[in-house]
């Protein structure tokens, strides 16, 4: 098991303070010879609706001296998992949660939105200290 990355309980709490149900801690996919780990699995039940929102969510810290090689693992990371649910959970959304600090320093660059435009990340920004979801960007 792939270790947890030190805001995982932050980010889970913070989940659920908005009614989302944990329904894997890891979420684990085998597929095409692959073993993955995605951090959390996540359902919200809508009660509109009968069918609910399902999602997975890749928690990362960004605490490495670099936040551009922070986010060349992340990113790497992000899209195989994105290609694994397409293929095992394709009705599953999965997003990048981003420490609020990093979303507004180092993905305010240029690069960094050019990035998470062109290969379409979806962002989950967390504050850690308060464990609230700030904002969720598709």
């Amino acid at each position: 098991m792939a270790a947890k990355d030190l805001f995982h309980e932050a980010v889970r709490r913070a989940l659920e303070k908005e009614q989302w149900v944990i329904t894997d801690d890891p979420l684990k996919i085998e597929i095409g010879g692959a073993k993955l780990e995605i951090d959390l699995g996540a359902e919200q039940i809508l009660a509109a609706e009968r069918a609910g929102k399902k999602i997975a969510v890749e928690i990362k810290s960004f605490l490495g001296d670099s936040p551009i090689t922070d986010y060349h693992a992340a990113l790497g990371q992000f899209l195989n998992y994105r290609l694994a649910l397409e293929l095992s959970e394709p009705d599953r959304s999965l997003y990048l949660a981003i420490p609020v600090t990093v979303h507004q320093a180092f993905f305010q660059r240029e690069f960094a939105q050019l990035s998470v435009e062109r290969y379409q990340i979806k962002r989950l920004i967390y504050h850690p200290e308060r464990e609230v979801i700030v904002q969720w960007i598709n």
